[in-house]
């Protein structure tokens, strides 16, 4: 790293060294700060523990016939915080029936690698949840002298349930029936603000999101699939890290773990494993991994498959549920090893990226995808100087331009203007820019400040 990179990198956190991970035990609606007080524990079944062991979730105490219930992960982390080694849980938001949304902290808080895992945005997709959860725990009572050096080198947080409501309906949405996962451009659910909030004041180096699929038997059927930032405006280096996290270290763990793994949203030929279709995973905005990317952060989306992939799983739905989390937790020791391996490169793409957008130079695209160039009327070539707000435009999305992490200058009138040399210059043509598909408002263009 040369020394001009370097000063800015420890602008934004120290380097650190580079020490090899082993494998990790397999356990089987505010515009301020995120994070607050801790969650008081819950008296409910759904997890166990003693003052001399370290505490079990519901799944692991039914051996995989059940999930553990919101009450049970309520106490779960209540017992993880008290005996736990180095963490802290702590409520980032309120659902709209009133649940909490829980935020663990692991890890170095001063690191120089932070690491945020958002477990079961969809509330009937629980595997990454269970993942997490157990996660938690081992990283809480680590046993192996590799596993403390990690935690002395990097911060991890763990939003172990983002949509309780979901959950507690086994619904894909929440309360109000919304995507979570659409919304993270509108910012209209409470579980979307608190996730913004938590990415702009924390800054992730890594956003890893835990998610669950249904199956397309023989196109579409792996154990699990991945995908990084698609999204065009993710700066180069942000993104070719996010298919380094996939290729290099996620999908060699899942294989160690003999599950199959591919490209999530791409059918393929069975026999030549040649792609056939693209059925998802494009580049909104508005999706989780395109907007860490764009944010500057390494994300990377997981999916395990809901599908028995065997005789012995169609007659086991114990069977079915642990080969599902099982396949989570073989992935996770792939981050792991990612961030413990690659922290110096880790920290030059992400701030740079967060550094480019003060130069307020290059194209800014309204479409497209890293697989499917943007068509000449999504480009922006000359990107305005910025857009303005009249008074009714600006109070009624300040709270999001916030959220977001985008300055914006009051003007006369309560009227406000918002410049792209910013760090987060690619995003905010996506929030104002009359031709971007899910824009809050459209701004007045300014040519030239």
């Amino acid at each position: 790293m040369t020394s001009r990179i370097r000063t800015l990198v420890l602008s934004v956190a120290a380097a650190a060294l580079v020490v090899p991970l082993t494998a990790l035990p397999s356990s089987a609606s505010t515009v301020g700060t995120a994070g607050t007080s801790a969650p008081a524990p819950a008296s409910a079944s759904g997890a166990t523990s003693t003052a001399d062991t370290p505490p079990r979730t519901g799944f692991e105490d039914s051996d995989g016939a059940e999930w553990t219930t919101l009450a049970g992960e309520q106490e779960f982390l209540a017992a993880v915080d008290r005996g736990g080694e180095g963490v802290s849980v702590s409520t980032i938001g309120t659902t709209k029936q009133g649940r909490p949304l829980n935020l663990v902290e692991l890890g170095n808080k001063r690191s120089a690698t932070s690491l945020l895992l958002i477990c079961s945005q969809h509330g009937d997709e629980p595997s990454g949840r269970e993942a997490c959860l157990t996660t938690v725990r081992d990283l809480a009572y680590p046993e192996d002298r590799a596993t403390k050096r990690f935690l002395d080198r990097t911060s991890v947080l763990v939003v172990p349930t983002a949509n309780p409501d979901g959950r507690a309906a086994d619904t894909r949405g929440n309360s109000d029936g919304v995507d979570i996962n659409r919304d993270h451009i509108a910012l209209r659910t409470a579980e979307g603000r608190a996730m913004a909030a938590l990415t702009r004041d924390r800054q992730p180096d890594v956003i890893y999101d835990l998610h669950e699929y249904g199956a397309t038997p023989p196109y579409y059927d792996k154990d699990l699939f991945d995908l990084w930032p698609r999204n065009l405006n993710t700066s180069s280096r942000v993104h070719d890290e996010a298919q380094t996290l996939s290729e290099a270290y996620v999908r060699p763990a899942a294989r160690a773990g003999d599950h199959t793994i591919g490209t999530y949203g791409i059918w393929t030929d069975p026999v030549t494993g040649d792609p056939i279709k693209q059925t998802a995973g494009d580049g909104q905005e508005r999706i989780l991994r395109n907007a860490s990317g764009v944010k500057h952060s390494i994300g990377l989306l997981i999916e395990s498959r809901v599908d028995p992939g065997s005789e012995a799983e169609e007659n086991d739905p114990a069977l079915n549920q642990r080969r599902r989390v099982d396949s989570q937790l073989d992935s996770l020791k792939g981050l792991f090893d990612y961030a413990d391996k690659r922290r110096a490169k880790i920290a030059t793409a992400t701030a740079l990226s967060r550094a480019a957008g003060l130069l307020d130079r290059g194209p800014v695209y309204l479409g497209g995808a890293d697989n499917e160039p943007a068509a000449p009327e999504d480009t922006l070539d000359n990107p305005p100087c910025g857009y303005r707000l009249d008074a009714a435009q600006y109070a009624d999305v300040k709270d999001e331009l916030a959220l977001h992490g985008v300055k914006a200058l009051p003007t006369r009138g309560d009227a406000a203007f918002v410049p792209l040399r910013q760090s987060q210059r690619n995003l905010i043509p996506l929030l104002l820019d009359s031709r971007a598909t899910y824009h809050l408002t459209v701004g007045q263009p300014v040519a030239t400040c």
